[in-house]
C-alpha cells in the first residue's frame, strides 16, 4: 500500500457519528481479535481469526490485496469524542478479482456494537460510491451483494443501500452450506 491508497469520510447525521474507512493495518490486530469473538460475527460472515498469529495473517492478506488490485479492504471505524477514532466498528470489502470486468463482489461486517445503528448502510454507500467512482472508466458497471437467506439484518441493510434482490442462489457446500440472496447494484442507478 502506499501513502495514496484512499480513506473515504461519511458525515454525521444528527443520529450517527461520522465515519472514516481505511485499510486495515498490522497495528488493527488487537481489536480485530476482539471483534472476532462475536458469535453472531463468526457465525454469518467466514472471518478466521483465532489468535494474534490468525489475526496478523487475515490483516496481512487486506494488505496483500490491496497490492495485487484485487480485494480492496477497510476498516469502518466510528469518530469518537473531539473526533477521535475507537476500534473499528466493521469492514467493507471490494472483491475486484479481475480488473477491467464488469461486475464485482462487495461485503461487509459490523462489531456488536454498531448494529442497527446504520454503520453498515453508510459504509457500505461509501463503498459502493468509491467503486463506481474509481473502476467505472475500466469497465465496471455492476456490483454484487450476496448473504445467506436467513440474514435478514443483510437484506435490509443491501435494501437501504439501493441494492436490488435479483435471485436467490442454490447452496454450494462446503463453501456455502446455505441458499444466498443476490443483490444488485449498477452504475447507471448510482445518481442520485
Amino acid at each position: 500500500m502506499s501513502d495514496t491508497t484512499p480513506r473515504l469520510r461519511v458525515a454525521a447525521t444528527p443520529a450517527a457519528p461520522a465515519l472514516t474507512l481505511r485499510p486495515w493495518t498490522a497495528a488493527d490486530a488487537p481489536g480485530l481479535l476482539a471483534l472476532s469473538r462475536d458469535d453472531a460475527l463468526r457465525h454469518w460472515t467466514s472471518l478466521d481469526v483465532d489468535d494474534e498469529t490468525s489475526a496478523a495473517r487475515w490483516l496481512r492478506e487486506q494488505r496483500e490485496g490491496w497490492e495485487q488490485g484485487r480485494r480492496f479492504a477497510f476498516a469502518v471505524e466510528e469518530a469518537g469524542p473531539a473526533g477521535t477514532a475507537a476500534a473499528p466498528a466493521g469492514h467493507v470489502v471490494l472483491r475486484y478479482a479481475a480488473p477491467g470486468a464488469a461486475s464485482a463482489e462487495v461485503g461487509y461486517w459490523t462489531a456488536a456494537r454498531a448494529r442497527g445503528r446504520g454503520v453498515a448502510p453508510r459504509a457500505l454507500g461509501a463503498l459502493t460510491e468509491w467503486a463506481f467512482t474509481t473502476f467505472a472508466r475500466d469497465g465496471l458497471t455492476r456490483l454484487e451483494l450476496i448473504h445467506q437467506t436467513d440474514n435478514s439484518a443483510s437484506c435490509r441493510v443491501a435494501e437501504k443501500s439501493r441494492y436490488d434482490f435479483a435471485a436467490v442462489l442454490p447452496a454450494q457446500p462446503p463453501a456455502y452450506p446455505r441458499q444466498g440472496h443476490l443483490h444488485v447494484r449498477h452504475l447507471t442507478e448510482n445518481s442520485g
